[in-house]
């Protein structure tokens, strides 16, 4: 039985702790709540938000209209093998949680997204990824439900169009796609381990770990995050709140040429990934802090509420940082936070 409740407070369920409110909100524990949902006239009539974990949102004002919580749990093997797993898991799962029993479970794949805030469900829309590994590597299909026709749509991991944070959630099914469930492929033995990341190589050759196993480059995921980022229960925050930007060779060999100490890496058809934190401490940001809101003292690319901060002053200061980004580099940031 739905249960439609008015006038929420949201500070709870977004990771900067931005207090707002849902005019409506109601939870949803499967996909039947959610086909009951939609027959209702206040569906119709209103404005709607599907809330995961509130990780990768930024709220500048009250939500007048649905907040849609996905609240479906469960984790199934589908499919297995001698040497690989199909996991599929309820969309209101926790995105770390459902790292760490597979990796209890000894299945690889997605080691390398240890603690990564969020739901399951959300992983999806962003193509998550860090140290090497993105979401599409070992995605396999996406289940839900079409908003505006009301069926249950099941996608192909192609079908998601996926790109560096990027999917077809972001575009074309934006706005009119619940994803309910999503369905991994993880490998059970000849686990190929991404440890080429200096960091995670430091971290191994700290512990004197020559042969590393999948649980060793978690451990090893964690400490580095846990190092760099803040606890968002202790410091309010969405983590990344920008995109690495892409540059051709062409601008590349033009910044390299003003700012020979400027990092960056290969990505895709001539195109090089430029490190966004890297420019954002060379304009003077890193460890800033205007009344309630700052740029993180160990990571540029993370903005924090010091605990009284409106979103408003949180956009305010990316805006003045995209600003300065452009003046001294010629280069437009562009936010990995939707802002609401």
């Amino acid at each position: 039985m739905l249960h439609i409740e008015e006038n929420v407070s949201l500070a709870s369920l977004n990771t900067f702790g931005i207090e707002v409110k849902a005019k409506y909100f109601v939870s949803i524990y499967n996909e039947s709540d959610l086909l009951e949902l939609l027959k209702l006239p206040l569906w119709k009539s209103q404005p709607v938000l599907i809330l995961g974990g509130g990780s990768n949102i930024l709220f500048t004002r009250d939500f007048d209209g649905i907040v849609v919580q996905s609240c479906i749990k469960g984790l199934e093997i589908q499919e297995e093998n001698e040497s690989e797993v199909w996991l599929r898991a309820g969309a209101g799962e926790s995105w770390h949680g459902l790292v760490m029993h597979c990796v209890g479970k000894g299945w690889g794949g997605i080691e390398n997204l240890s603690l990564i805030p969020g739901t399951a469900g959300a992983a999806p829309i962003q193509n998550i990824g860090a140290y090497g590994v993105e979401l599409k590597d070992v995605l396999e299909s996406v289940d839900g439900v079409h908003l505006e026709q009301g069926t249950h749509l099941h996608l192909s991991a192609e079908e998601c169009q996926f790109g560096y944070r990027e999917s077809i959630f972001k575009h074309q099914l934006q706005k009119i796609f619940f994803i309910s469930s999503i369905t991994l492929r993880l490998t059970k033995k000849n686990h190929i381990l991404h440890t080429e990341y200096g960091a995670i190589h430091d971290v191994l050759e700290r512990r004197n770990i020559r042969t590393p196993g999948i649980r060793d480059v978690s451990d090893a995921v964690i400490s580095i995050r846990r190092s760099k980022l803040p606890d968002p229960a202790e410091l309010g925050n969405a983590g990344s709140f920008f995109k690495n930007p892409t540059v051709s060779d062409e601008v590349l060999e033009r910044l390299k040429r003003a700012h020979p100490a400027i990092p960056y890496y290969p990505f895709d058809n001539q195109q090089f990934k430029i490190a966004a934190g890297w420019l954002i401490e060379q304009c003077g940001w890193k460890g800033k802090r205007i009344g309630s809101v700052g740029v993180h003292v160990n990571q540029s690319l993370v903005l924090v509420n010091y605990g009284r901060a409106n979103g408003k002053e949180i956009l305010q200061l990316a805006n003045s940082i995209q600003r300065d980004v452009e003046q001294k580099f010629g280069i437009t940031l562009k936010m990995e936070v939707n802002i609401f």
